[in-house]
């Protein structure tokens, strides 16, 4: 179990409690059994004595559902007690496949009704739990997330209203920009990135995969992703590229400037692997433009790593770089849903992360730094030494 010598020497907050919105109950569910186990192997260590009541239970999970009525309207419903809990609520404002109707209409659950529903159950808590925290893996309205004309400040307003609502604590996950915190400067609100994840997925996927300078560099797909690039680079000891993007911002298209061209800056990348990193692939376009470009340089094999894989467009695309060698292989994590089509295709590799929130979950209920779950240095080490003896 990661940190059991920290977490015998601390006691929890209270008792945890998950309550998973419609949507995100496969996750919770897998982060549950991983949390109970932490737990059994915690016991075991300690004496039964000093183990504090609800401690250790066979489940965590907290039953609750938002139901709704003809007219679309709806309520959260809790069906147990959470009074005296460290609730900790799981909600993926992605999953589209979630469904309501209205006036005998079917519609599909958009983020704003996730968020709405979230709400709900919160209000359904009814202040009786010592504690609740949001775990939102993908932030709601996180691209929209600073003013630059005369535009709505979404995700800010989010933050804020649920910290008025009593939230205590918030849990993301690559953040598509973290300074968006300063809007509840006295609310917790930690920011979480799979960079461990991501190389333990492609070196297990990738038999050949080597971490060193002289077969590897890691690409930045535009100036957001600068960040996540310079770390991943800086920690692996090997040279990274960036593409920026040259947009025409005399026109407007789906409410943002279209990309005319990728210009790439950095060095020769032939012959060697590429991971292009971000935290999102949204319709997938420029990723792949930023991927084709880089194989007509040369470049051994791409592989693409972002957190989330939202695929808004379908796989049309992907399979045909495929199929032409332009893509080797797509990571993505399993915080947010994903097409079951995904799932089947080759190209396909799925970074899990279900162990590592559940430790996160474990950490903060015993109310210890999160530093000791953030910081991956010491296993992206340990992995690089075992793939330099493989």
């Amino acid at each position: 179990m990661p940190n059991i010598e920290l977490l015998e020497k601390a006691t929890p907050v209270a008792p945890i409690r998950i309550a998973a919105l419609a949507g995100c109950q496969d996750l919770a569910k897998e982060v549950d059994k991983k949390l109970v186990k932490f737990r059994k192997e915690l016991v075991a260590k300690k004496k039964p004595s000093t183990v504090p009541q609800g401690y250790s239970l066979p489940s965590f999970l907290v039953e609750c559902e938002c139901v709704r009525f003809g007219t679309g309207e709806g309520k959260g419903y809790i069906k147990e007690s959470v009074r005296g809990a460290d609730l900790f609520i799981m909600v993926d404002i992605t999953n589209y496949t979630e469904t309501y109707t209205v006036c005998g209409h079917e519609n599909h659950m958009s983020p704003d009704n996730h968020y709405q529903d979230l709400k709900r159950i919160i209000s359904a808590a009814t202040g009786k739990a010592h504690r609740i925290n949001v775990i939102m893996p993908f932030l709601y309205e996180g691209r929209q997330h600073r003013r630059t004309k005369r535009e709505s400040l979404d995700c800010a307003l989010m933050l804020k209203e649920l910290s008025d609502m009593g939230v205590s604590n918030f849990i993301t996950f690559d953040a598509h920009d973290p300074r968006v915190q300063n809007s509840i400067p006295l609310n917790g609100f930690d920011n979480f990135f799979p960079t461990y994840q991501f190389l333990k997925a492609l070196v297990k996927e990738v038999k050949d995969f080597k971490l060193d300078n002289d077969h590897l560099m890691i690409i930045s797909p535009d100036e957001g992703a600068m960040s996540r690039a310079v770390y991943f680079s800086n920690i692996l000891g090997v040279d990274m590229g960036m593409f920026y993007k040259r947009r025409d911002y005399s026109t407007v298209v789906n409410g943002k400037n279209p990309i005319v061209a990728h210009e790439f800056l950095g060095d020769s990348v032939e012959g060697k692997d590429v991971v292009i990193i971000d935290d999102m692939i949204s319709s997938g376009e420029s990723m792949l433009d930023v991927a084709k470009q880089i194989k007509e340089r040369k470049a051994k094999r791409v592989f693409i790593c972002t957190t989330y894989g939202l695929f808004t467009d379908g796989l049309k695309k992907f399979d045909e770089y495929y199929e032409k060698g332009w893509i080797d292989k797509v990571i993505t994590t399993n915080l947010n849903y994903r097409d079951p089509e995904l799932l089947t295709r080759p190209y396909y590799v799925e970074a899990n992360m279900s162990k590592y929130l559940a430790s996160i979950m474990d950490i903060i209920n015993h109310d210890l730094s999160v530093e000791k779950v953030r910081s991956s240095n010491e296993k992206i080490m340990e992995l690089m030494e075992k793939v330099s003896k493989r």
